[in-house]
């Protein structure tokens, strides 16, 4: 049975808290050979470090923090002092671990998202029979059974039967979602309800759950700038540190009358006082642990820089459809003049035979409104125009104002269309005999929780912005809903690029949000690119942060997420220096023994792990106030 590099630590470090502990009763008792337990608990308790100091020495010509814990508790049992020696090796060792136990604690989900991706699936044959065969086999087109209770084994539609799937380990929302015929089902998610066909459109390495565990591997592997930052430092400064020490020997055995065990005492102190351990595990736990507190919440960070830098954002872009927008339009108005249940009626039958959004919006605010259901009627499309049926020798259309060109409207009603549009909606009317008897508008209308994320964007001093290929009006009454300081409409992906660039000029560190193939390059150009999860795949490939729900209320968890890291790095460096300056000061001064010069050390180190750990406590978000839109109809006689 393999054990895991956590286990292992811990073993080491119990190990050398036992040896340490019969060392220092053999001392007390006389025993001759008490160096021995202490020796046992130093090669137990610093075997690993040591020689992964050495090899990174060897092979990087990179000196570290590992190396001057080893020569500090060769040179503490050289002068005698086993226990000192043994003790730094033993709490050394206990950071190691936690360090250990930190990076596993955030990698969890890698591991446990991999232990929820299903190895094989029903494959459905013409005849219905069912052969269980290896996920890595399916190919896309291929037809499965998903039993009651099971987890769906890759992405695909669902073709037969409805049902209610957990899709927490995809979106982290924990409220299970209903789904019907043609709706997208992703791997690992659990089928709650009765069996269910569906029908493969991904391959296994491409599927949502894949890229996910991807991401999270790619970013978890990718140092923050601040964690490079002090890498390159470590070098640096353990080889100041191992000049210092000889110095620190000589210069107080020469000059100043120390004798040379209190002189070469000291310096063993100053190598274990001068590591800069706490300051080098200042950024890295922390980093890891809020990569993954975003990944639980369904953020995917493809690397600590991005986290890191979200914290400096000053100017942040939207895209409209889809990002600030729910992706179809809703009705927000309607006004019947006459006949409204007949008119509703027919209307509901002609618009059940489309596939258009525009219809889909219609059934949606009025399906359950329908008394009659005129099954039988035959509808005819007029390409450009709308859609007209014939019953009872009475003619219906529905679609354009200019399908029902023959009808004078009063002036009142005509304002109030032209104030529709000018709100950037879109007016349909349904006509009975060339006679309008009712219109409706619709709008792509924003997200409930939209307005709610400019505004904290703008109370943080961000500037907000909206860039879309929409038409001026519409754009414009989203955005005046929206409140976003700035509009571009109308434009083009070269366009939006080349606003985004400028927006990374004037203000620094910027995101564009979006969503589909034309923010693409947008998303590549800005210093932070977003991707909404269920947008296109290219967008998702080129951002540098995807919100797997859709939810732009992640997106201001994400900007709290990283100015709380960018505090505690801030204070783990800070607490860090302080601490090493301190102890070198006592040490000089004669202050400190080594004891006490190992527990402020190591000690140290141990609260800047544990103030990192923080990071895993997930961010609260105030859901705002549900809102929705629902057309008051009036009906005018």
């Amino acid at each position: 049975m393999k054990i895991s590099e956590e286990k292992k630590a811990l073993l080491a470090t119990a190990l050398c808290l036992i040896f340490m502990i019969a060392g220092f009763i053999l001392e007390k008792t006389g025993a001759i050979f008490y160096p021995f337990s202490f020796i046992l608990a130093i090669l137990f308790g610093g075997f690993k470090q040591t020689k992964e100091g050495l090899l990174d020495t060897v092979e990087n010509k990179h000196l570290n923090v590992d190396l001057l814990m080893a020569l500090a508790a060769i040179g503490a049992c050289i002068i005698g002092n086993w226990f000192e020696g043994a003790m730094l090796t033993f709490i050394f060792c206990l950071s190691g671990a936690l360090e250990e136990y930190t990076t596993n604690k955030s990698k969890k989900e890698i591991s446990s998202l991999m232990n929820l991706q299903p190895e094989t699936a029903f494959l459905l044959d013409d005849l219905g029979k069912t052969t269980e065969v290896a996920v890595t086999e399916l190919q896309i087109g291929d037809s499965l059974l998903v039993p009651k209770g099971a987890r769906i084994p890759i992405d695909g539609v669902l073709t037969k039967g409805s049902s209610t799937f957990d899709e927490a380990a995809i979106t982290g929302e924990s409220i299970p979602v209903e789904k019907g015929n043609e709706e997208q089902l992703f791997g690992g998610t659990i089928n709650l309800g009765e069996a269910v066909t569906m029908t493969v459109n991904k391959n296994s390495e491409d599927t949502l759950f894949a890229k996910i565990i991807r991401l999270v591997d790619e970013a978890q592997n990718t140092p923050s700038q601040t964690a490079t930052f002090i890498e390159k430092l470590e070098n640096i400064y353990v080889k100041v540190v191992l000049i210092a020490i000889p110095m620190m020997i000589l210069i107080p055995y020469l000059f100043l009358d120390w004798s040379w065990n209190e002189s070469f005492y000291r310096g063993m102190v100053l190598l274990v006082v001068a590591s800069p351990c706490a300051l080098v595990a200042s950024a890295t736990p922390a980093t890891l642990a809020a990569i993954s507190n975003g990944a639980r919440n369904g953020v995917l960070f493809k690397g600590g820089v991005y986290l890191e830098n979200l914290a400096s954002l000053k100017a942040i872009a939207f895209d409209k459809t889809g990002t600030l927008t729910r992706g179809v339009p809703v009705v927000t108005d309607a006004v019947f003049l006459k006949n409204k249940q007949e008119g509703l009626n027919i209307l509901l039958a002609m618009e059940r035979q489309s596939t258009h959004p525009l219809a889909q919006a219609i059934l949606t605010r009025f399906d359950d409104e329908s008394t009659e259901t005129y099954s039988q009627i035959e509808v005819k499309n007029v390409i450009g125009c709308g859609m007209e049926t014939t019953i009872d020798s009475v003619t219906w259309r529905v679609g354009k104002n200019s399908f029902n060109d023959q009808t004078i409207l009063s002036n009142n009603i005509q304002t109030e269309i032209n104030q529709l549009q000018t709100d950037g909606k879109t007016v349909i009317y349904l006509s009975q005999n060339q006679e309008i008897i009712a219109y409706f508008g619709l709008l792509d209308v924003p997200k409930p929780e939209a307005k709610r994320v400019i505004n904290y964007f703008k109370q943080a001093g961000i500037h907000t912005t909206m860039i879309t290929g929409d038409h001026e009006k519409t754009a414009a009454a989203v955005a005046a809903e929206l409140e976003v300081d700035e509009l571009f409409a109308n434009c083009l992906p070269e366009e939006k690029t080349k606003l985004i660039k400028e927006q990374k000029a004037a203000f620094g560190v910027n995101i564009m949000v979006g969503d589909g193939v034309n923010d693409a390059p947008a998303l590549a150009n800005a210093a932070i690119g977003v991707a909404m999860g269920e947008g296109t795949d290219i967008a998702m490939d080129v951002a540098d942060i995807v919100l797997i729900q859709n939810d732009l209320e992640k997106l201001q968890m994400s900007h709290l997420l990283s100015k709380k890291l960018k505090r505690i790095v801030t204070q783990n460096i800070t607490f860090s220096a302080i601490i090493i300056i301190l102890l070198i000061l006592s040490n000089f001064f004669q202050i400190i023994n080594l004891p006490l010069g190992v527990i402020g050390h190591e000690g140290s180190t141990i609260l800047v792990i544990l103030n990192g750990l923080r990071m895993l406590k997930s961010i609260p978000i105030e859901k705002p106030s549900p809102t929705k839109y629902s057309s008051q109809t009036a009906e005018i006689v």
